[in-house]
């Protein structure tokens, strides 16, 4: 296992990124967004993708220096295209513009299209709810090209991991929020376990067959991805990709040899609602601390050290390794150096 600091590795990180062809703004944005996810534990969305960004922009799936620009809007709602730029430059830009609306307009929608892999979910919804606004936001459109998960039920790929985020802001207790993919695992996990010969959790894919297995072998020989919590995750995939994908039109602005198999009809939608629209921020407040406070009050079932409220983990992953360091996989850190070598960056 490999251990650097936050400072070392964004550093590393916008080196490899500039190497690369990013400008400046946009390898400083995307390197935050990369190393707050592993900062804050979600390393299936840190420095894990890297070196398939370099691979994206050295096939001109990826345009490492386009911005994002507005297509069209009203004073509560703006459709964002990235430009086939990195997507967490994109999904910061429109959370940013969903925010600033919804501060006159109480209330804002923003769909996103034109843009490659938008990382951690739960970054632009901790920036909504640091400006007490509630944050949303739904992907869809990742399985147009090449389906990765089974309708509940199925034994066909149609769908993809189809993430949700919604944060929640509160008084003086820490946001509540949760990021995850409407499948069991991520993707990556899925791959983490095929490449180290790993076995999966129970109920997490199924072979060809749609039988549940857990040899992520039987995933590459024609398996696929399960919803998590059976018909009922598939729902919320199915409305993903509705507010994703469909929603947005996001099929309309796909383009020949941008965004590689997954991203071309990726389709966003961001949500930004202020808080206090029915009552004053403190009343809020107020409800929102004791809730929180009365589920980390209730006494742990066996094998459990303490209840927590969503978004704890994440927080308190941030606090350990802004302390102790970032933990990096042997592999993930191998992967990242030879991405690095690639574009002439030479990282010991």
């Amino acid at each position: 296992m490999i251990t650097k600091s936050a400072d070392e590795l964004h550093s590393l990180v916008k080196r490899v990124l500039l190497a690369a062809g990013a400008d400046a703004r946009n390898a400083e944005e995307t390197a935050q967004h990369l190393v707050l996810s592993n900062l804050s534990g979600v390393d299936t969305h840190g420095i894990w993708h890297i070196p398939l960004y370099v691979a994206a922009i050295q096939a001109n799936e990826l345009l490492p220096a386009s911005k994002p620009a507005i297509l069209q809007e009203t004073a509560n709602s703006a459709l964002v295209t990235g430009n086939w730029t990195f997507g967490h430059v994109t999904a910061k830009f429109a959370m940013e513009l969903a925010i600033s609306k919804a501060r006159t307009q109480n209330a804002a929608v923003v769909g996103v299209v034109q843009m490659y892999h938008i990382g951690r979910l739960g970054t632009y919804v901790e920036m909504a709810a640091a400006e007490k606004m509630i944050g949303m936001v739904w992907g869809g459109g990742y399985g147009q090209v090449e389906p990765v998960s089974m309708p509940y039920g199925g034994k066909r790929r149609v769908l993809h991991t189809n993430p949700i985020s919604i944060g929640l802001p509160a008084g003086e207790e820490s946001t509540m929020m949760f990021d995850w993919a409407t499948t069991a695992l991520s993707g990556v996990k899925v791959e983490n376990a095929y490449r180290r010969r790993e076995q999966l959790p129970p109920n997490s894919i199924v072979d060809r067959d749609g039988v549940p297995t857990t040899n992520p072998d039987d995933y590459y020989a024609g398996g696929g991805h399960m919803p998590f919590g059976a018909h009922k995750g598939y729902t919320l995939m199915m409305t993903a990709e509705f507010l994703g994908r469909i929603f947005t039109g996001a099929d309309s602005y796909a383009e020949a040899g941008r965004g590689g198999t997954v991203f071309p009809n990726q389709g966003v939608t961001m949500m930004a609602i202020k808080a206090d629209l029915f009552q004053p921020f403190a009343s809020y407040a107020e409800r929102a601390d004791e809730m929180e406070r009365r589920v980390r009050g209730v006494p742990p079932a066996p094998g459990f050290d303490r209840v927590l409220a969503p978004g704890d983990m994440e927080a308190r992953t941030r606090e350990q390794r802004g302390r102790e360091g970032i933990p990096i996989a042997e592999d993930v850190w191998q992967s990242f150096r030879e991405a690095a070598a690639l574009v002439g960056v030479d990282i010991a």
